[in-house]
């Protein structure tokens, strides 16, 4: 079962790539008292996320922002290396990256995926989020494509 709106976001602990390299990030510090857009892709530097979702969201940052978004943050089942050699490729300076290397907080939101058949193991499924003081106010999860989690959909929402 998935996370819904309504629901909170549940308290997991997972990387970021700081300053001295990897460091934990507490999930649930991290949406405490703010409005977080938090969009979800499957895998750092594959097509699909490369070519369409991350760009969508460092072009309309400064307009998620000004909606009263406290963080915009980015997640994959990548480790934090991957995460930030990313973010720095995708000049995306203005998200937080988030590496669920285990996928401890995609299984623990309910919206994990397994394409082991194709040599991925377990992934993230292609979502996006907003949530205020770290209760789901907006869930888009894609079957396929990039229409409910876009920085579009995600805009258009806030």
């Amino acid at each position: 079962m998935s996370i819904s709106v309504g629901d909170k976001i549940p308290d997991v602990t997972i990387k970021t790539n700081g300053a001295n390299g990897p460091e934990d990030i507490d999930l649930g510090e991290l949406f405490a008292g703010k409005k977080v857009v938090l969009f979800a892709v499957p895998g750092a530097f594959t097509p699909g996320c490369s070519n369409t979702h991350m760009p969508g969201f460092v072009i309309k940052a400064d307009d998620i922002l000004a909606k009263g978004v406290d963080t915009i943050a980015c997640m994959a089942v990548n480790d934090a290396f991957v995460m930030d050699a990313w973010q720095k490729d995708q000049n995306a300076q203005q998200i937080t990256m988030l590496a669920d290397g285990n996928a401890e907080f995609a299984k623990a939101l309910g919206l994990d995926m397994d394409v082991s058949a194709g040599g991925m193991g377990i992934r993230s499924k292609r979502f996006a989020l907003i949530a205020n003081d770290g209760v789901v106010e907006y869930l888009g999860v894609d079957a396929k494509g990039v229409d409910e989690s876009s920085a579009d959909t995600v805009l258009s929402k806030l």
